[in-house]
Formats: structure tokens, sequence, C-alpha cells
């Protein structure tokens, strides 16, 4: 079953599909975000922000995402398999199924976060090699440095913080 109703950004800006109400507008930001920010196909990117609607995490089917989505079964399959390896969904097989589900991997902002230190860490580690290297005896750089140098400490130890609450 597919309902619409219509909001001010498009005649049919309400869209529920087995249980699932998604709202296109919403849906259409997430899909350019997940898009944009994840380097993710576009057709992952509607998986993904698609998988986010599924608020009750029963898991969407493949055969629905086909349906849902209008789109080819090898396309999806194959971004399905992008997602997965990405660890940015998950998958599972009901026992009184043979179809397989899929969910938003819950875990996704903390490998993500962590991801973010690793990057962070990372870029730190370069620019003190770089600023050895370069050795320059220049207060103002040395102050820039520091200042750029001190404010990725304090976000990873921000994040680092969140991640033992989460």
């Amino acid at each position: 079953m597919v309902r619409f109703v219509p909001n001010q950004f498009s005649i049919f800006a309400f869209h529920q599909y087995k249980n699932m109400e998604i709202d296109e507008r919403i849906f259409q930001e997430m899909v350019s975000f997940y898009g944009k920010n994840f380097s993710l196909p576009p057709l992952s990117a509607k998986i993904y922000s698609y998988l986010i609607f599924d608020f009750e995490r029963k898991g969407v089917c493949f055969d629905h995402l086909v349906e849902a989505l209008h789109v080819s079964k090898s396309s999806v399959s194959s971004n399905l398999q992008l997602l997965l390896t990405a660890n940015l969904i998950k998958d599972f097989t009901p026992i009184d199924e043979r179809k397989r589900f899929f969910v938003i991997n819950e875990d996704y902002i903390k490998i993500r976060f962590e991801e973010i230190v690793k990057r962070m860490t990372t870029e730190i580690r370069i620019l003190d090699e770089l600023h050895a290297f370069r050795n320059q005896n220049d207060d103002h750089h040395n102050q820039k440095f520091e200042i750029y140098k001190s404010l990725l400490n304090k976000n990873i130890d921000n994040i680092r913080e969140m991640l033992t609450k989460y």
C-alpha cells in the first residue's frame, strides 16, 4: 500500500509502504547529505536513507527495496553489497523466512566517530612530522600550528568521551 499526502515541497510528500512512513522532503535531504558526506553513489544513498525510516528496525527485504525505489535487482544488489562492506547496514535472515532483511547498522555512529578520531590522529602525526621537517622558528607560524593541533586534540578528546557514553 502506498499513500501520499501533499506538502509545500511536492504533490506527493508522504510515502507509506508496508507500515513504513517516509517524508519525501526529509528523504531527499538525507539522500543528498549521506551521498555527499559518505561518498555514496546515488542509489546507495537512497537505500541507506530509506532504511533509516525503518524506525522499528524490523528490516526491509530485497524485493521491497526493488519495488519501493523502482530500480533493477542488480542495481539494488550491488548497492546493498557496497553498504554492507562499508558497515553502514547489516543483514539478517529470520528463522521462518528465506529472505534476507536489511537494517541500519546501529553501531555505525560509533564506527564513524572512531574513524574520525583515527583521521584526526593521523593528521596530527603527519603535521608533527612536517613541522619537525620544516624546523622553522617563525613564531606566528608555530602559534597557528599549535592552535590547530590543540583544536584537533580537543575534538579527539570530546569524541572519545562521547564514545564512552554511547
